[in-house]
């Protein structure tokens, strides 16, 4: 084979300008050598298409153990009905994302960022648990989002050094463009995390160039005070335009954004052509998954242009290890993209079961399994052994931390940040949730009855008014049936407190305006949630008019108007009373107006559930009343 074959592959064809140029260099060879430069240009540029499979999950926050959920299923053709099946895991992720890295041409493995906090996994081990099973699939990269921050940057150091202490053959590079660590970080002055990686495939390079949402991280997080994150922006056409100058003509953003804003981001920008998101949990799937219950929020993958006009192709997968993106990339010999198809694998298992009535039949079985082949979606994936294996010890100390039932949800209880019918619909895993018409007045139950625990434990404690919670502070739905300390855990598995703060009136109400301008905006975790405190949102209006009607529930169960003069006592959590996920106006309350009562807020949820009506274990927990829903009624 000639030096060219041995160099470019046997399938290349050099050009005539390429095979003159090397004729030319041969033959001078002896008189005065080939310029170095020329053979590093020729090393470097593209001779051929490419071909790259990227596989990729986000936001699987402390989610390892699989899950149940409800599909409309066809049982016999025409015939949907309401069929319960295991769901998510991690085992079955590191199954789909081995299979597929061992079938699909130059397969490149992905997490774009929140691999921790959300189950007590990471509120027992700090991201033990959750680095030994990514190191079950050996990522090939992995993005910092916000929550890897929620314990400072020494849990997140502590974090970085489980993931790196496994035995992957090829290390994950942890990777964050954006991210300047400051001098009081552990991080700080070490190559821990990275800009940027490249990986070749068929002697071509790829680079990856990590982004983490700024103002979230640093505002819904907490990073060191001095740990700063610059603009994404401006950081990613930073890194892009260095790597275009080495070379490099196929960048990947590998971002922690949010849909909307990556679909923002990759307008703003130029060269890029691929952005694998992550932060909002959006699903994008095939349309037709709707008639399975399940709706995403957009195409995967989603196409858009940059700056200049490019292709750009941006894709997530939705949220807890329920999905593997699987996402084929076709360059073209110019290194601009030729083609980008793919899907959304949700994982389920094959238990197949009605929710209610007989068992199904064979016959049943089949036409299910029939419906199933045919979503475009849906995928029957079996847990991996080994990756269940190192979960097993992890489970067991998860197990016995909290099994211990202390109530039982009378109905489902939905989960839901923002209500109305364009933001944050497909964030439960109930069906009738997304699409439930009080669901979309109110909000979501879950946040609801937290809020409710705070102000009743706020009462308790120091005689308070009312409550305020972010909707994004609480993270699971309550099924029907037993509610164990694990599930409480899993609803509220951050590391906060109970705090008193005093406000007048108008500061109340500026509090509130402060997450409605957020929200207006295309925020959802800051919207508000309140025990003891109600009001009208429309969004329509201009910042500062968002809220109206807004009233104190009193001690004889009637409401008044806030008066905006009067000093209130609000009960909420340090993470907001620092100001931070938009409540701006908190922040600027300090001294003896803010009073740290100590109360971890999971334990306030705790007990407010176990002083429900009822024997121990066995007490009721229910959606609150109409009336004592904060959001009354909601315009967008």
């Amino acid at each position: 084979m000639s030096e060219f074959a041995n160099r470019w592959g046997s399938s290349f064809i050099p050009s005539k300008t390429v095979l003159s140029s090397a004729i030319l260099c041969v033959s001078m060879a002896m008189l005065a050598g080939c310029d170095d430069d020329d053979k590093d240009d020729q090393d470097t540029a593209v001779v051929a298409p490419l071909e790259i499979n990227l596989l990729h999950i986000n936001d699987s926050h402390s989610h390892l153990d699989a899950e149940s959920t409800d599909l409309m299923l066809e049982t016999s053709a025409g015939n949907r009905e309401e069929i319960e099946v295991s769901f998510g895991g991690f085992a079955r992720v590191t199954t789909l994302m081995n299979q597929l890295a061992s079938s699909e041409k130059n397969a490149i493995k992905i997490h774009s960022g929140d691999a921790i906090t959300g189950d007590l996994y990471f509120t027992l081990k700090e991201g033990e648990a959750e680095a030994a099973l990514m190191n079950t699939v050996c990522f090939d990269t992995f993005t910092l989002g916000n929550h890897e921050f929620d314990n400072t940057d020494t849990g997140l150091d502590k974090f970085i050094d489980f993931i790196q202490a496994g035995s992957c053959a090829t290390p994950t590079q942890i990777l964050s463009a954006n991210v300047q660590f400051g001098e009081s970080s552990p991080l700080y002055n070490t190559d821990k995390v990275k800009p940027y990686t490249i990986i070749e495939k068929e002697g071509q390079k790829i680079a990856f160039i990590g982004l983490t949402i700024a103002d979230k991280t640093k505002n819904a997080s907490r990073p060191n005070a001095d740990t700063i994150f610059n603009d994404e922006v401006e950081t990613a056409q930073k890194y892009i335009d260095e790597l275009k100058a080495e070379g490099i003509n196929k960048i990947i953003v590998q971002s922690h954004m949010g849909y909307a804003r990556e679909q923002e981001l990759a307008t703003k920008l130029s060269g890029v052509d691929v952005i694998v998101g992550g932060d909002s949990h959006t699903l994008l799937a095939d349309a037709k998954l709707a008639d399975y219950g399940v709706t995403p929020e957009g195409d995967y993958p989603t196409m858009t242009k940059d700056k200049d006009g490019q292709n750009v192709c941006v894709v997530q997968a939705w949220q807890y290890s329920y999905v593997v993106g699987q996402l084929k990339v076709n360059f073209d010999k110019d290194g601009n993209i030729e083609a980008c198809t793919g899907k959304a694998n949700v994982l389920i298992g094959d238990d197949f079961a009605r929710t209610e009535g007989e068992a199904l039949s064979e016959a049943e079985i089949t036409s299910i399994k029939q419906d199933v082949s045919k979503s475009n979606a849906l995928i029957t994936v079996k847990p991996d052994a080994n990756a269940e294996a190192v979960l097993e010890p992890f489970g067991v100390a998860k197990s016995l931390f909290g099994a211990e039932q202390v109530a039982i949800a009378s109905q489902n209880l939905c989960l839901r940040r923002v209500p109305g019918t364009t933001r944050d619909i497909s964030r439960s895993k109930f069906r009738e949730c997304n699409q439930s018409d009080f669901t979309n007045e109110h909000g979501g139950d879950v946040q609801q009855l937290v809020a409710e625990a705070f102000y009743q434990q706020g009462k308790k404690f120091f005689d308070a008014d009312f409550s305020i919670q972010n909707g994004g502070g609480v993270r699971i739905d309550l099924a029907k049936g037993p509610i164990t300390v694990d599930t409480i855990y899993q609803v509220l598995p951050f590391k906060n407190i109970l705090v008193q703060m005093s406000l007048t009136g108008a500061e109340v109400k500026a509090v509130l305006e402060d997450t409605m301008d957020n929200i207006a905006n295309g925020g959802t975790g800051g919207y508000p949630y309140s025990g003891g405190l109600r009001w009208d949102v429309d969004l329509t209006q201009a910042k500062g008019s968002r809220l109206s009607n807004l009233e104190v529930l009193n001690d004889d169960g009637t409401y008044q108007a806030l008066d905006m003069t009067k000093t209130y006592q609000v009960a909420t959590i340090d993470f907001l009373a620092d100001g931070q996920d938009g409540y701006t106006t908190f922040g600027t309350i300090t001294g003896d107006r803010r009073v740290e009562v100590g109360l971890d807020y999971a334990e306030a949820f705790l007990k407010y559930v176990e002083s429900l009506t009822g024997s121990q274990g066995n007490k009721i927990l229910s959606r609150l009343s109409e009336d004592k829903y904060s959001t009354q009624t909601y315009k967008e």
